[in-house]
């Protein structure tokens, strides 16, 4: 590495969200550790960020990436972090996935009023239903099918906005509680706030949950980032992801996938349901999995072959118009 590259600073790409931030800057410190080189973070605005409109109204699939991806190719920036649960499944032409970095806790959290916890919540609450926000289809439809087990009322509340917005929901008043990513709050220092961590058996997590994506162009610069990679969360998001594409359905469908290892086996669960939680549909599969150059293969093999049985089971019904 010549002194020009030592001085040059590569440009990462980030959201301008304050998690998004966070994160990036924590990938950018183990970025400048690796390749030598001075990092500096470049805030761009996508389509996700400005659209007051639901996920599920403007599609989803790819709404906060695109604008960074663009940024990619056109030569504008060097790199881009992604929470990885917003990437498309489909393999997008002239980037590479260069890292995915050691998974963050990939659960839901509930931020409830008074420190409640969701089953305190539905217990202490006469004559109204306990009203829970979020904007995710597979939320309500898990907490809706969890309530509906417990005869609880329960009304889960569509919401958007960033962290701070989505608490304010409960610090206000208007609502009991909102769920969001365990990872998201850790990243940004807000751990603290967490009434409740959602076991994976009530509330599965989205496909890449937890996990974030460095993309680039420069073959070169891959190589380097793939210093940041850790196999077995590749593995697991390549299970889950395999799942999502095979269900052909978006980031805002009411789909939920989470694969964990056990010794040399990959075991992945996944959830297809209505977000009325009338109907829920869970199943898991185990395979084999050593840690080598062909763990991805596998790794997604279990992922469509769960997929398929989801399939053949009415998963595509339950998820209404399939995403294209």
């Amino acid at each position: 590495m010549n002194g020009q590259e030592t001085v040059t600073p590569l440009r990462l790409g980030t959201r301008r969200s304050a998690l998004a931030t966070a994160q990036s800057g924590m990938v950018a410190e183990e970025v400048a550790k690796v390749t030598g080189r001075r990092v500096e973070l470049v805030e761009i605005t996508t389509y996700g960020d400005v659209s007051r409109e639901s996920l599920a109204q403007i599609g989803g699939t790819g709404v906060f990436v695109s604008a960074l991806r663009d940024a990619l190719l056109e030569g504008r920036i060097d790199l881009a972090v992604h929470s990885l649960k917003d990437l498309p499944t489909a393999e997008p032409a002239g980037l590479l996935l260069a890292a995915v970095p050691e998974r963050e806790d990939a659960r839901d959290a509930l931020v409830a009023r008074d420190g409640l916890t969701l089953a305190e919540l539905v217990a202490g609450t006469e004559g109204r239903a306990v009203r829970v926000g979020t904007g995710s289809p597979r939320r309500m439809a898990q907490l809706n099918a969890w309530a509906r087990a417990r005869g609880a009322d329960l009304e889960t509340v569509p919401i958007r906005g960033n962290v701070d917005t989505r608490i304010n929901y409960v610090t206000s008043g208007e609502l009991d509680a909102v769920v969001l990513a365990t990872a998201g709050l850790n990243r940004l220092g807000r751990s603290a706030e967490i009434t409740e961590h959602l076991d994976t058996e009530l509330m599965l997590p989205a496909p890449g949950q937890g996990a974030l994506a460095v993309e680039c162009v420069d073959p070169t610069l891959a190589a380097v980032l793939a210093r940041l990679d850790h196999r077995p969360t590749r593995a697991a998001v390549v299970a889950e992801r395999a799942l999502l594409a095979t269900l052909e359905a978006g980031c805002s469908a009411p789909v939920a996938a989470l694969a964990t290892w056990a010794g040399t086996e990959l075991r992945l669960n996944g959830v297809v349901g209505t977000t009325d939680g009338v109907e829920l549909l869970k199943m898991s599969a185990t395979g084999p999995l050593v840690p080598d150059e062909n763990a991805e293969e596998q790794a997604a093999a279990l992922g469509r072959a769960l997929a398929t049985r989801l399939l053949d089971t009415g998963a595509a019904d339950l998820m209404g118009e399939r995403a294209r």
